[in-house]
């Protein structure tokens, strides 16, 4: 189903499927965020790599707090930078399933700067922050351009049109570093070295 069903959408999280939604750079498969068996399918929908991590999404910095442990210069950080294109990793809280963040201890954050986005989220809670591609393909800016296994597994597919583009910036601001340069990345850069 497309469209923008935010009540089917939430349902359909709820009860552990998967939801093709919208940012403010590529749609992103969404599916519970601790739920390890919604999660597991979400590596299985994109054919992922048990051992590369998923970032959660949350509507807000408080939500964020509820699930991970924030120090204060990371609170600084996402107030300065979210919502957006940036990813934050942090420490993850006990809520949060290994599945989700490969074992380790630490989870990405993302507050999408996307309206259809966040509303889901305040529907839902966290969900999946990833690409709703097949790994090793091109992320998807227009929901007509999905791959066949992921327009098969999402239950719901939120359609605002073409999106913008481009990656999320992945940064750990407790080791000063960016993993992954993306949107924002030279404001990124400056705030972590001032």
């Amino acid at each position: 189903m497309t469209g923008l069903d935010f009540d089917r959408a939430a349902r359909a999280i709820s009860d552990g499927k998967l939801v093709v939604y919208p940012t403010e750079t590529v749609y992103g498969l969404g599916a519970d965020a601790l739920d390890a068996d919604a999660v597991e399918g979400v590596f299985d929908a994109k054919d992922r790599d048990r051992s590369k991590p998923v970032s959660m999404a949350v509507p807000d910095i408080e939500t964020a707090a509820e699930y991970t442990i924030l120090a204060d210069r990371e609170r600084a950080f996402i107030a300065e930078f979210l919502p957006g294109p940036v990813t934050v990793v942090v420490e993850a809280g006990p809520q949060v399933p290994d599945v989700l963040t490969a074992g380790r201890d630490r989870v990405g954050i993302r507050i999408p700067d996307h309206d259809a986005a966040l509303k889901l989220l305040d529907h839902t809670g966290p969900i999946t922050a990833t690409s709703a591609n097949v790994s090793g393909t091109g992320s998807v800016r227009d929901p007509d351009a999905l791959a066949a296994r992921i327009r098969q597994r999402a239950a719901v597919i939120l359609d605002t049109g073409t999106a913008p583009g481009g990656g999320s910036t992945v940064v750990d601001v407790s080791a000063d570093t960016i993993h992954r340069r993306g949107k924002e990345a030279d404001a990124v850069a400056d705030w972590l070295s001032a």
